[in-house]
């Protein structure tokens, strides 16, 4: 009896992570396993890439997991800079096409994985494509970025966008020597957080020398005599730039699943169910930052681009692909950064998305600290909580703080995938000595104070 032939498009995280789970549970006689990358890297960190860039990673190759050839000594057919160009679901196969000699050809499978990734937004704007101006997707776009400041003619940088990647390479810029400029859409930058919390990142980052400037929609690119970036314009003023890096954010590539006819959600990415099957679709399955998934808390589909996800989503693909059997309920959407010794996190919903959900809420909001106030090194924290109006339940919680402040976030993922109330989290029995918290954890304070927002808009 013949191997089944599993197809793979995308060889990073999800992709790459169910075919290694995949070949665990079956071999090479009964399963071929035939993966597609267009890029030259696969099992990297593209979150990593903002580190490199600002030297806190010294090589490039130290973000990658595994290489091709480690792949392929695992007895997976991995076909570098090769694309996928159309899915033919009716007839089972994909047609790819080699980018070094052009050649394109059919590949059938029994199976496949939809593993595409997300693509950086880039506005259809004047002098977007000019030289100097820079997306930060992967590897290959690290190394180009690394070139372009090496070649740069003044020290001057503008980053378009203030979400993650933005305030991150905005710090990796500045570690470089660059004079930094960070235009945002919004008014305060970190859009994932509620204004009032993103306040405080715009006071950070002003205070590291970094001019962030809010409400500043980019309209061109303008370019010098020799075509390359000179500065960028928003509004009526023009910032001079010798690099541009757009940190706008991304969203699903999913074009080919799109003209395959396969279900997309209302932000873009493939719709699966539990198992990361494609909805309708018995032997097409999809991960990582193509898909959206289910927000446990709001119970609406949300699309999140993270590393984490990607290779649970793998990993489910691999067992359900491989005999076994996975699940993936969803997320609560966690999400950590930093500028600088500035730490900033988030989970849940913030006051629009509890809107928007048509939830209603009280918030709760306190400083503290890491340490207990007389130990060493006891440094400000601020964290804001939502819970729901009445029950308590709790709906979100943002922390704004340094040293130690971003991981105390996942005790409130937690609390929120596991359906807590805020009175309930007063009682939650957390690790405390003066040099890693006060006697009163800063999230169980947030609790406290939100159990008594909550008791107040009872009674009003």
């Amino acid at each position: 009896m013949a191997a089944e032939r599993l197809v793979i498009i995308g060889g990073d995280a999800a992709g790459m992570s169910a075919a290694s789970r995949a070949r665990r549970l079956r071999g090479p006689g009964e399963l071929e396993i035939v993966a597609f990358e267009r890029g030259r890297f696969t099992s990297y960190s593209a979150c990593g890439i903002p580190y490199w860039v600002g030297g806190d990673v010294a090589e490039r190759d130290d973000l990658v997991a595994r290489t091709p050839e480690e792949h392929r000594a695992r007895d997976i057919d991995l076909r570098t800079r090769t694309e996928v160009t159309e899915i033919d679901v009716a007839g089972r196969r994909v047609r790819a096409q080699d980018l070094g000699t052009g050649e394109s050809y059919w590949t059938g499978f029994d199976k496949l994985v939809i593993a595409t990734g997300a693509r950086p937004v880039r506005p259809a704007l004047p002098g977007m494509d000019a030289p100097g101006v820079h997306g930060v997707q992967t590897l290959d776009d690290g190394q180009a970025l690394l070139d372009s400041l090496d070649r740069a003619p003044g020290r001057r940088a503008v980053v378009v966008g203030a979400g993650y990647i933005g305030v991150e390479m905005a710090e990796a810029l500045l570690k470089r020597g660059f004079e930094v400029t960070v235009l945002n859409r919004g008014e305060q930058p970190m859009a994932t957080l509620d204004p009032d919390m993103g306040r405080l990142v715009h006071e950070a980052m002003d205070g590291l020398g970094i001019t962030t400037v809010g409400r500043a929609e980019v309209t061109a690119i303008l370019t010098g005599p020799d075509g390359r970036v000179r500065a960028v314009a928003a509004g009526d003023t023009s910032y001079p730039a010798d690099v541009v890096v757009l940190g706008i954010g991304v969203e699903p590539e999913t074009a080919l699943a799109r003209a395959a006819g396969l279900p997309l959600g209302p932000h873009g990415g493939l719709l699966t169910d539990l198992s990361m099957r494609v909805v309708g679709h018995e032997d097409v399955w999809a991960g990582g930052d193509c898909v959206e998934v289910l927000d446990l808390v709001a119970g609406r589909t949300r699309h999140i681009a993270l590393g984490t996800h990607a290779n649970k989503h793998g990993q489910i693909i691999g067992s359900n692909v491989g005999g076994g059997y996975g699940t993936f309920p969803g997320v609560v959407g966690t999400a950590v950064s930093k500028v600088c010794d500035l730490e900033i996190a988030r989970t849940g919903l913030r006051e629009k998305d509890a809107r928007a959900a048509g939830l209603r809420f009280v918030t709760a909001t306190i400083e503290s600290t890491g340490r207990a106030g007389y130990y060493p090194g006891a440094l400000p924290m601020t964290v804001k909580m939502l819970a729901e109006y009445r029950t308590g339940r709790l709906l979100g919680v943002q922390i704004v703080g340094r040293d130690g402040a971003a991981k105390r976030v996942d005790v409130a993922a937690v609390a929120l995938t596991a359906g807590m109330t805020v009175e309930q989290m007063t009682a939650l029995d957390l690790g405390y000595a003066p040099p890693f918290s006060p006697v009163w954890d800063p999230v169980l304070v947030a609790a406290r104070k939100a159990v008594a927002a909550v008791r107040r808009a009872g009674t009003a």
